[in-house]
């Protein structure tokens, strides 16, 4: 199901000649000369649209670095006064919204902390009412697509119609080489719901050291996303807040010249006939594999009237760990990933345990 957001398409609000929105700063406002120094050298490379910095930093812990708050907003006007780059900041209150306004910031954005609160958007939002500036809107910090929608809605609803999405990356247990897994799945499924919405990704939070921000941003604008956020610093080394995740803007620059920016659409007709060719045959495979899995649970509807019939419990944890294992291997000698052939066989057995249970309890017909 589509959902539908009152937009002004990115384009229209920010030329950045077809090119990816490119967003770039240091996590937080430090000094006036740190902030200004970082200003002019994005400035220099000719390649950022849009100068970010942290003024009030929402921490996990008290006691922490919180930001250099109001302050700070008078060295952002300096800074867009010299160098003539638009100027981006975090607003979690309405106090901050109103303080951000009053300085002439162009671009605001609501962090991931506020994202998963309705109250703290919702209070953005009323502050919003009758204002003309771009909001971008981060993914909560919980995989939770509702949340994320629901907290464009209420900007989209208060007015602002200037509106995109930011992809930072979502919390999970599981520890991997990212400090927010980046849960590809989910920014597809916003885009999927949200034709029309731009989604910038954010891969220094995804990242969380510098070395994989290269990795993270080519696949984002593979995945059609419009820019990048990423966090610069003139000297990380000494940063107050997320010093590892922060590049300077020397390395900015090569990372973005390494980047291969790819079109949504070719103009070759050759390519969309061969590619339509493709997609038939995938479609003819889709539908296989989907009858297949059909007559797969009418099967396993019939093992569970076995089992009620012979007083058996459904989950059989040796016959899963059989399926799992071989079923598994198969897949590698496919050239499959297998993390991808181990969640497959889940939603799989999931599906045949429901189908499972829904007959478990279901009496046989008596026969006449």
């Amino acid at each position: 199901m589509k959902h539908t957001l009152d937009i002004i398409p990115l384009q229209d609000w920010l030329n950045t000649d077809g090119k990816p929105l490119i967003i770039a700063g240091p996590c937080s406002a430090e000094t006036e000369e740190q902030l200004v120094s970082t200003a002019h050298l994005l400035a220099n490379t000719g390649k950022v649209n849009v100068l970010r910095a942290g003024i009030w930093k929402p921490r996990t812990r008290p006691g922490e670095f919180e930001g250099i708050g109001s302050i700070g907003l008078e060295w952002l006007k300096r800074a867009k006064a010299e160098t003539g780059l638009l100027t981006a900041i975090e607003v979690a209150t309405a106090k901050h919204v109103e303080e951000a306004l009053a300085a002439g910031v162009d671009i605001l954005w609501i962090g991931a902390r506020s994202t998963a609160n309705p109250f703290t958007v919702q209070e953005i939002a009323d502050a919003l009412v009758g204002v003309d500036i771009p909001v971008l809107i981060k993914n909560p910090v919980n995989p939770d697509i509702s949340l994320w929608l629901g907290a464009l809605e209420r900007i989209n609803r208060a007015g602002i119609k200037k509106i995109g999405a930011i992809h930072r990356g979502f919390s999970s247990y599981e520890k991997t080489a990212f400090r927010n897994e980046p849960m590809w799945d989910l920014a597809i499924q916003l885009k999927t719901l949200c034709p029309d919405l731009p989604v910038i990704n954010d891969p220094s939070h995804i990242c969380g050291n510098r070395e994989l921000i290269p990795y993270i941003s080519q696949k984002a604008l593979d995945m059609d996303m419009q820019g990048l956020i990423i966090e610069s610093h003139i000297d990380p080394s000494v940063a107050w807040t997320d010093a590892k995740q922060q590049v300077t803007p020397a390395a900015l620059s090569e990372l973005l010249d390494n980047l291969a920016a790819r079109q949504a659409a070719s103009n070759d007709p050759a390519f969309d006939d061969n590619l339509a060719t493709l997609r038939t045959e995938i479609d003819k495979l889709d539908d296989q594999i989907i009858q297949k899995i059909g007559e797969r649970m009418k099967i396993a509807e019939k093992i569970g009237q076995y089992k009620r019939d012979n007083n058996v419990t459904i989950l059989q944890v040796s016959r899963w760990d059989e399926i799992l294992q071989k079923r598994t291997q198969l897949a590698q000698a496919l050239n499959l990933d297998a993390d991808f052939a181990k969640k497959f066989l889940e939603l799989v057995h999931n599906e045949s345990i429901r189908k499972q249970n829904a007959v478990m309890n279901v009496q046989p017909t008596a026969q006449a």
